[in-house]
């Protein structure tokens, strides 16, 4: 499964968007256990942005870094105490724009089961894994509905206990599961069946004139 996840994200041409922005990069690990899982971690509830949200490890590119890999390497390190010898790079999705106006590149890697991994208090609240089966599945516990630029999208949002995986983050999961590993989902339009909820206040979505490709 992870083979063949490699190959095509090897073949996928991600969204790079031109905008002058902030930057940032995240890395979306993915566990290689006999059923594969993702890692999540959660911020830590004291922080004024993103306090409590689910997210991967990453966060804005320092001066020094040569890459937005090297960020996102950097940052699960510095997160997760994640060694970067560790990850093996599958690949890169397309950018994002976060609420806050910073362009987000996401990688995605695998990395070997049960590493010391311990989260940076002064960052994090927790760090988790959700079986991948739950998003090739679908299992969704409803849709958000985020109108932007005129139309909407159509962000899943999953229940892993009790963490709520929803906003930028789904929406990165969204173009793992579309191009990555084949699946019919898409951010442009709803599920066949399931709960839509519409919210009024949601990560930004990339700007209509950059969206030539679902994520």
């Amino acid at each position: 499964m992870l083979e063949k996840l490699h190959e095509r994200l090897q073949a996928h041409t991600p969204r790079k968007l031109s905008l002058v922005l902030p930057q940032a990069a995240v890395l979306l690990p993915i566990v290689a256990r006999d059923e594969p899982t993702i890692l999540f971690t959660r911020r830590a509830s004291h922080l004024k942005q993103h306090a409590g949200q689910v997210a991967f490890p990453g966060g804005k590119r320092e001066p020094d870094d040569p890459d937005l890999l090297t960020t996102a390497l950097r940052e699960a390190q510095e997160e997760i105490a994640l060694t970067p010898g560790k990850v093996q790079l599958l690949g890169r999705l397309g950018d994002l724009i976060s609420l806050h106006g910073i362009r987000v590149t996401p990688f995605v890697g695998v990395i070997p089961p049960d590493l010391p991994l311990r989260a940076d208090p002064g960052e994090l609240d927790a760090i988790f894994e959700v079986p991948l089966s739950v998003f090739l599945e679908d299992r969704r516990s409803h849709t958000d509905v985020i109108t932007a630029y005129g139309r909407p999208f159509y962000v899943p949002s999953y229940q892993a206990g009790e963490h709520v995986i929803w906003g930028l983050t789904a929406m990165m999961l969204v173009e793992l599961l579309a191009d990555g590993f084949g699946q019919s989902i898409s951010l442009d339009t709803p599920p066949d069946d399931g709960h839509l909820n519409y919210r009024s206040r949601q990560p930004s979505p990339i700007p209509d004139a950059d969206f030539d490709r679902r994520p």
